[in-house]
């Protein structure tokens, strides 16, 4: 039984150490980063943000994205704030760390995943400050002031996976150029709605499908309108949404052709066992047609089901793969 340990254990340490990129990986992600980056950079025009997208350690192509917008942001201050990092390994602005060095704050509900960030030689290579929080509505102004990173900002990049909107509304100490704001695509792109705020949300306890959470991306552009900034457009994958302050928006705005958020097709939702289900299309939201969401234009609460019609033709299309 000692012998099966044993080798179970070695098995185990194999696939972890597999599984771990090397330095030498890593470095190698960073020099095509650049490259790429120097690539896109270069784009004077785009059809839609899609165009400039490259993946280094952002979750899909916000990278090359968030790289585009940057290049063409003369005097951004470069300086962010990120939360919901996990352990750092994948994230908006990981590579703009390492290709631009800004200075960064990020922000993650888990002591286990900050003392990770804080192992890694980026917080000794880099002005990086890591604090474990747990993001609410009512402490995020604090967090940022005790850290000094109020005023104004280059990227405030925001990923809980719940009280996004919420939290993005009650930041009035920091002043970002960009917005990168989560959204949920489930929820349609007609009316802005998101799930009610609760201070103690979290994802899969309200939901085991993993689906119910955030706010469409009609709420982030009710948001983002009430506070003075300009819709961008979104990530391919279409979970990400960008906007820039207004007072510096049409420098960037009149270079993209097409400013609307996407559809999402990916298929993340869960059993009650954690498992992937692969609900794709308007099975997801009917997956969670009986929970209860607010539309905050009106401040109207009822289940979701009960909003009528969530999905324009151009979404219906996309996700049926026709548009």
């Amino acid at each position: 039984m000692g012998i099966v340990r044993s080798l179970r254990d070695r098995l185990a340490r194999l696939l972890a150490a597999a599984a771990t990129p090397s330095p030498a990986s890593e470095r190698l992600a960073l020099l095509q980063g650049q490259i790429a980056a120097r690539q896109v950079a270069g784009l004077a025009q785009l059809g839609t943000l899609a165009d400039a997208e490259f993946r280094v350690s952002s979750q899909w192509g916000e990278d090359g994205i968030i790289e585009w917008l940057v290049a063409h942001s003369p005097g951004i201050p470069e300086s962010f704030i990120e939360f919901g990092v996990e352990d750092y390994s994948e994230s908006n602005t990981r590579f703009l760390l390492q290709h631009r060095n800004w200075r960064g704050l990020v922000l993650d509900g888990s002591e286990a995943n900050i003392a990770a960030i804080r192992k890694n030689e980026l917080c000794w290579r880099h002005d990086l400050t890591a604090l474990a929080s747990f993001v609410t509505a009512e402490n995020i102004e604090q967090t940022i002031a005790d850290v000094n990173f109020t005023g104004e900002i280059g990227i405030l990049s925001v990923d809980i996976d719940g009280n996004d909107y919420w939290v993005w509304e009650a930041i009035r100490n920091a002043s970002p150029w960009l917005v990168i704001a989560e959204y949920n695509a489930v929820l349609g792109d007609l009316l802005p709605l998101s799930v009610p705020y609760r201070a103690d949300f979290a994802r899969t306890s309200a939901h085991p499908s993993n689906l119910y959470f955030g706010a469409s991306s009609k709420a982030f552009e009710h948001l983002a309108a009430a506070k003075g900034y300009v819709v961008l457009g979104s990530n391919r994958a279409g979970n990400n949404l960008f906007m820039a302050r207004a007072d510096i928006a049409s420098a960037l705005a009149d270079r993209i052709a097409d400013h609307r958020p996407r559809a999402s097709r990916f298929r993340e939702a869960r059993d009650a066992e954690g498992r992937l289900t692969y609900l794709g299309g308007l099975a997801r939201t009917e997956r969670i047609a009986t929970l209860p969401v607010v539309d905050v234009a009106s401040g109207n609460q009822a289940p979701l089901g009960q909003f009528g019609a969530l999905f324009g033709a151009d979404w219906l299309a996309a996700m049926a793969g026709t548009g």
